[in-house]
């Protein structure tokens, strides 16, 4: 149903949704909520401690004239707890100081509180009288523009009513496992009475969704093996001496995954592979030695990366241990007379391997005979667009990679349609890095010991969980950045986030790779691969909000040059599981054993998020559930592939819901 057609949702709020993603009322359910209040729980601000998120029933007093700093736009009200008088300050949403009316209200957000100094930052708010009426537990949503909580919770009501959440696992299923009615754990998600009611709602709608996630790869990958078709002529000596030609000794990982792609390009089965591995293990070189192959067979090959950055690196790299093959280079930026002649080579055979971005998925880039594709960055590129790449030959062999560590009870689904082969050495030539636990009493400590750094010629990572952050959890890039420049006016900051166009992410990255700032202050958008050897310091605010196999991707930025390197956790919960996973971390560098760690302490519902599968999940990302719900909704799946139980109905669902798979989906 239409936004618009829902009770009390106007075409304001309905283009405030639209920011969300949300377009109808089946969009609207899926809103699901972050966090829970309970409404007895109120908080003086006197017994507050810095970084502590606190609800607080306080009187607004004053509201100032919106502020206007650089790229930030600041709001600041004053208001009064128990002759306490302390400000609510907003970053980058000025309407509020329309909004904002002297009176009581209830405040939800992250407090600081240095120094005496107690203020609350992009908070949430309802007029006290509204939420009189509002007892037990009361859902927090996501937030944008001018949408209150109670908006939303009206809205998602009316959408709860008007949506039918019909199953699509067979009733035969359902009833022998005694499900519970899927409309029933929207409801208790939306409005539970009890925690341990939101938590079975939430168990229960994401069974719901790994049930057609699950499907989605069977009809992908289907029942049988596709039968190999192009026929290696390589040999094991030949291989052995390509291998050779790197200026160092295969690692017994590396070895192993070659053995795994020759024993599959010389066998009878086409190929379909995951390679995964921690930064500096080798891949590429596993990769490329797979590329050998095909080109000694007689094969064209091809290598594709997410960005131009990374291509023109791999591409030097290809021509340096490809001297006796030709090597093509096709991306977004080379002039169109240059991709013309390009194609018009590759199409003759006239290039054996073509290294590139997205722009060699492209409808008019044709191979004469392709056998080998390789796509680096997986987690860049969806299975329709791998699917695209592998229609250029006859059914060519498709090795992906990977540097995100996941465990192996989770690849069978986030990589359901590919053989998945594991590097587990350790990153090679690699200097260790010390990793710390900022509590906020050291913050200010922290920022001498990065300014004295800066002063050596070191340079240092500051990285947020946001851009903004409209609901008052986290530390934003910008609100650091500009906190940032006035406390440390002596040292160069530069801003990164993903709103900035490719351009002047680029011109960031490479100012800062030259020594032009000091500090650069991102988000996780850090582009992989560019190498800041001066780069001796991360600092992570808000570590509690990333996964271990993230943080461990972000520490991975620094150690690369001859100085001893740093990793401050800066933490803004002090919650018993995040000082334990960030006490884990600490004391754990191998990134595959981090992720396991991750999966126990968090569950699938925290690891499994747009980053780690792209879109799949990603509706559910704010539910909390348990991993036995992957395993359950696996077991559930094979039983109705294999009964054949309402099979149209779960394709139908399938295709539906990853659209961008429809392609790919077999007959």
């Amino acid at each position: 149903m239409e936004l618009l057609r829902l009770k009390g949702v106007t075409e304001k709020r309905a283009k405030d949704f639209y920011k969300l993603g949300i377009t109808d009322s089946a969009a609207l359910v899926r809103h699901f909520p972050r966090a829970y209040l309970d409404m007895t729980n109120r908080t003086s601000v006197r017994e507050v401690f810095h970084n502590d998120m606190a609800l607080l029933a306080c009187r607004l007093v004053s509201v100032e004239p919106v502020r206007h700093y650089s790229r930030l736009k600041t709001v600041r009200a004053w208001l009064e707890q128990d002759g306490v008088t302390f400000p609510a300050v907003w970053f980058n949403m000025p309407y509020l100081a329309e909004r904002l009316k002297a009176g009581d209200y209830l405040f939800y957000g992250r407090v600081q509180n240095r120094y005496g100094q107690v203020s609350i930052v992009n908070p949430s708010f309802e007029p006290l009288g509204r939420v009189a009426r509002l007892k037990g537990l009361v859902p927090v949503y996501p937030l944008r523009g001018s949408l209150t909580q109670r908006a939303v919770r009206d809205a998602v009501s009316a959408a709860l009513s008007a949506e039918p959440l019909e199953t699509v696992i067979p009733w035969e299923i359902v009833k022998k496992y005694d499900l519970s009615p899927l409309k029933s754990a929207y409801y208790a998600v939306h409005a539970p009475k009890t925690q341990e009611e939101a938590r079975a709602g939430a168990e229960r709608i994401a069974l719901e969704e790994y049930f057609i996630l699950l499907s989605a790869f069977k009809l992908i990958k289907g029942d049988r093996q596709e039968a190999r078709r192009n026929r290696y002529t390589v040999t094991e000596r030949e291989v052995a001496q390509f291998e050779a030609r790197f200026p160092f000794p295969f690692t017994a990982g590396q070895q192993a995954a070659v053995r795994a792609i020759y024993d599959n390009v010389t066998g009878p089965v086409r190929m379909n592979r995951l390679l995964q591995g921690d930064v500096g293990s080798g891949k590429t070189a596993v990769a490329l030695t797979g590329i050998f192959m095909a080109l000694k067979s007689g094969f064209q090959a091809v290598y594709l990366s997410p960005t131009e950055v990374l291509a023109a690196q791999n591409f030097a790299l290809l021509e340096k241990m490809f001297p006796d093959y030709r090597v093509g280079y096709l991306a977004g930026g080379s002039t169109a007379k240059e991709k013309r002649e390009l194609k018009a080579a590759l199409a003759a055979g006239e290039i054996d391997v073509l290294c590139g971005t997205h722009a060699v998925l492209q409808g008019d880039v044709h191979f004469k005979n392709l056998a080998f594709c390789v796509c680096d960055e997986q987690h860049r590129f969806g299975v329709a667009q791998r699917n695209i790449l592998s229609e250029k030959g006859d059914a060519p062999d498709v090795l992906v990679m990977s540097a995100t560590p996941i465990p192996r009870t989770l690849s069978l689904v986030v990589y359901g349609d590919l053989d998945v082969t594991t590097i587990p050495d350790k990153p090679l030539d690699r200097k260790p890095i010390t990793t710390a636990i900022v509590p906020s009493y050291k913050y200010d400590d922290m920022l001498a010991y990065v300014r004295g750094e800066a002063k050596k010629g070191r340079q240092a990572y500051f990285v947020c969980a946001k851009i903004d952050d409209d609901e008052g959890e986290v530390t934003s890039v910008t609100e650091l950045w500009e906190e940032l420049k006035n406390r440390l006016p002596d040292v160069r900051f530069a801003l990164l986030h993903g709103r900035m166009k490719e351009k002047e992410k680029s011109a960031v990255m490479a100012a800062f790779k030259n020594k032009e700032y000091d500090c650069l202050v991102s988000t996780t958008v850090i582009e992989v691969g560019v190498d800041v050897p001066d780069a001796t310091i991360m600092v992570i605010m808000n570590a509690e909000r990333f996964g271990l196999s993230q943080l461990h991707q972000l520490r991975g930025r620094v150690g690369r040059g001859s100085e001893k390197s740093w990793c401050f956790l800066f933490v803004g919960s002090d919650s018993e599981t995040a000082r334990e996973r960030l006490t884990v971390f600490k004391n754990t560098s191998d990134g595959f054993a981090l992720a396991e760690k991750d999966l126990e302490l968090r569950g699938s519902g925290d690891f499994l998020g747009t980053r780690q599968s792209g879109k799949f999940l990603s509706d559910i990302k704010n539910l909390r559930y348990s991993t036995d719900v992957i395993f359950t909704a696996k077991k559930l799946t094979d039983e109705a592939f294999e009964r054949r139980l309402n099979f149209e109905a779960i394709r139908s669902a399938a295709m539906q819901k990853y659209e961008s798979l429809k392609d790919v989906i077999l007959n």
